[in-house]
């Protein structure tokens, strides 16, 4: 049975200074088990707290012996490296920090430590601890002050006598952490990415000389006000030169590893700031609270895993979304010049789908095994989305998952009225070009399938699919099953395409893959500089293109074998070869299919999947990219007003361009 808490008598009376470090550890985290109660209410923890200051001020005799245990303590772990490295990681490394995580979580910590860090993780280990501490008021700060407070004995204490225990600590702190800073600012994975002038007149040269410089001068209380100010302007310009980096990231591709170390460089910069607020801005201790509560936080963020799977799903989306928002510009019609030549494009991509139709039931013909129709499937679909695309036709489902981030680049800054309208303007072009590409590509689809099959008839004899086949397809796309559901499925698959594409764009771009076909001397003398240079060219800007539709080709064609065989009763719908597969069974049947009704049936399932395609892949591109560019909630009941707005307004802006824009 376990023991009940010990009430606060019970633990003033086993206060021991002289106990062992073990012993001191426990009592301290019985001590605040019983601060923030049962319940862990931050009412009921400050609630403790002012009791335990009324008592101790009751009894003189108790309160000194308190003084000499928080020393006694105090001079036995070090406490600086908790204030300036806690909560930092030394690399981006998922599963080594997952399965640390887990050993967190799950495994006891033992209080047999002097790492001060540790024996934070063990005390503050509440979710409700960072809440009282940030709640503490000025009186109970000012007493728990003037209780903790201590003259320190470290070696800074030689230079200014009347130094404290926590003044001592954090000068300490802000000196690894200005080394942190330095460190990383001229590690060559950074620095080498500046641009020119942040790396020849480098701010962070200069930093740990303004921190000596701040130090010196709060030790001799001369020249303070300016050294603190030349600090901080070095913090702010390390800050700005760092920022730079993510300039090179745009042109040379995204390295997750390198935006993980400028947000850690980031946070150490603000970590530095919140240390000097401690040290000279504190008359009332509140910074030191908050900086307190601000670890707290941290400690209950070490232990999530989703925390973490949520940091580094951020790092991929800024991988991803960076590269996919740059091609997803090129599907976004503002003009009327532009919404025609997107109609006639997405034709020329439902004339070309008739063809991968097709040539699909001709694969399935053969009566192949499942596994190798599905991979003879992906065959068709990838050559045929690589023709449409080298043919420059588009396919209307690959448009969403390149448009949703070049649309939440633009949501980088609505606080304004014109920077939302304009917003909401990019949101009428995206849903109006991609009305017109849904349109282009089954308007030409299905009666290009129909004459090829009677093309087909005509030449052997026979349909293209027997009535058998054609009854199933009616089967299999009414709106009566579950063709709903596998048209959303669809969009994820979609969706997963344009995540692979925009990984292997990145890193096509990143190893510079282009410049070395390009200038590399054994390229060259293969194929000679102009061939090189107009090869380099093509992949250079095709590969996301080429990666987007070979993986969406075999996704389609390998994704119902796989399902099958792991007996999940999912499939692919896809809007545009959907039609087309109507099509082929249309010109089978004849124009008796008008007379029934898993005909009318499945013509209606049309434009629900190809809404579940679009709609869904959108929607999972959108919240990559908004996780990507740090969008917050706020704004979003604004946009999504402004949107309302517009369609209240103006509805056929979403459907066709205005006739002045030519």
């Amino acid at each position: 049975m376990a023991q009940p808490a010990p009430d606060l008598p019970q633990l003033l009376d086993a206060l021991d200074p002289d106990a062992d470090l073990v012993h001191r550890h426990l009592w301290l985290i019985a001590l605040l088990d019983w601060i923030r109660g049962p319940k862990g209410s931050p009412a009921t923890a400050l609630g403790h707290v002012e009791m335990l200051l009324d008592v101790l001020d009751a009894r003189p005799d108790t309160r000194l012996l308190f003084q000499q245990w928080w020393r006694t303590l105090m001079n036995a772990v070090d406490a600086s490296s908790l204030l300036s490295d806690y909560g930092f990681s030394a690399r981006n490394a998922f599963v080594s920090e997952l399965v640390q995580r887990l050993h967190h979580r799950w495994l006891p910590a033992s209080p047999q430590t002097t790492d001060a860090a540790e024996l934070f993780a063990l005390v503050l280990s509440h979710p409700a601890d960072a809440q009282w501490l940030a709640a503490l008021p000025p009186l109970l700060l000012e007493r728990l002050a003037a209780l903790l407070s201590a003259p320190s004995d470290g070696h800074h204490a030689q230079e200014n006598p009347g130094l404290t225990h926590w003044q001592d600590t954090l000068l300490d702190a802000m000196t690894f952490c200005t080394s942190q800073i330095r460190a990383t600012g001229f590690s060559p994975e950074i620095r080498l990415r500046m641009d020119n002038p942040a790396q020849q007149h480098s701010p962070f040269r200069e930093l740990t000389a303004c921190f000596d410089r701040l130090r010196d001068a709060w030790f001799s209380g001369q020249g303070l006000a300016d050294a603190t100010r030349a600090y901080q302007h070095q913090l702010g310009a390390c800050n700005q030169a760092a920022a730079t980096v993510y300039q090179h990231l745009d042109a040379h591709g995204i390295s997750v590893d390198l935006v993980f170390r400028l947000r850690q460089l980031r946070d150490r910069i603000a970590r530095a700031r919140s240390l000097l607020s401690c040290l000279l801005e504190d008359a009332q201790h509140a910074h030191s609270a908050q900086l307190l509560a601000h670890l707290a936080t941290r400690e209950q963020e070490l232990r999530s895993v989703s925390a973490l799977v949520n940091s580094s799903s951020s790092l991929l989306a800024a991988k991803v979304a960076e590269r996919n928002s740059e091609t997803g510009e090129h599907y976004i019609t503002r003009t009327t010049a532009e919404y025609r030549t997107m109609l006639a494009h997405a034709a020329g991509g439902g004339a070309l789908t008739a063809l991968t139709t097709a040539l699909k039931f001709t694969v399935m013909a053969l009566g192949l095994g499942a596994f190798w129709y599905g991979v003879w499937a992906g065959v068709v679909y990838a050559a045929s989305f690589v023709l449409i695309q080298l043919l420059h036709f588009t396919l209307a489902t690959k448009q969403p998952a390149m448009t949703a981030p070049a649309m939440a680049a633009k949501l980088k800054d609505v606080s304004t009225p014109a920077a939302l309208e304009a917003f909401v303007d990019e949101v009428a072009h995206l849903v109006r070009s991609q009305t017109a590409a849904v349109i282009g590509n089954v308007a030409l689809v299905f009666p290009a399938t129909v004459l090829l099959a009677l093309a087909v008839q005509q030449i052997r004899g026979a349909p293209m699919i027997d009535e058998a086949t054609a009854n199933y397809v009616l089967h299999s796309l009414t709106l009566q099953g579950p063709s709903v559901l596998y048209g959303a499925f669809t969009g994820i698959l979609l969706f997963s395409s344009s995540i692979l594409a925009g990984w292997v764009e990145n890193w096509f771009v990143l190893h510079r893959l282009d410049s070395a076909m390009r200038y590399n001397p054994r390229f060259t003398a293969v194929l000679g500089a102009k061939r090189a240079a107009r090869w380099a060219g093509f992949w250079r800007d095709n590969i996301s293109g080429l990666a987007a539709n070979i993986s969406l080709g075999f996704i389609l064609g390998l994704t119902p074998s796989i399902m099958g065989f792991l007996a999940i009763p999912l499939d692919v719908r896809h809007v545009t070869l959907s039609t087309g597969q109507l099509g082929a069974a249309y010109a089978t049947l004849g124009n008796a299919v008008f007379n029934q009704a898993d005909f009318w049936w499945a013509v209606a399932a049309i434009p629900l999947i190809g809404l579940m395609n679009v709609g869904v892949s959108y929607f999972f591109a959108f919240r990559v990219a908004l996780r990507a560019h740090d969008v917050s909630d706020i704004s979003r009941s604004r946009i999504y007003k402004a949107i309302g707005r517009r369609l209240r307004s103006a509805p056929l802006s979403f459907l066709l361009p205005a006739r002045s824009a030519a």
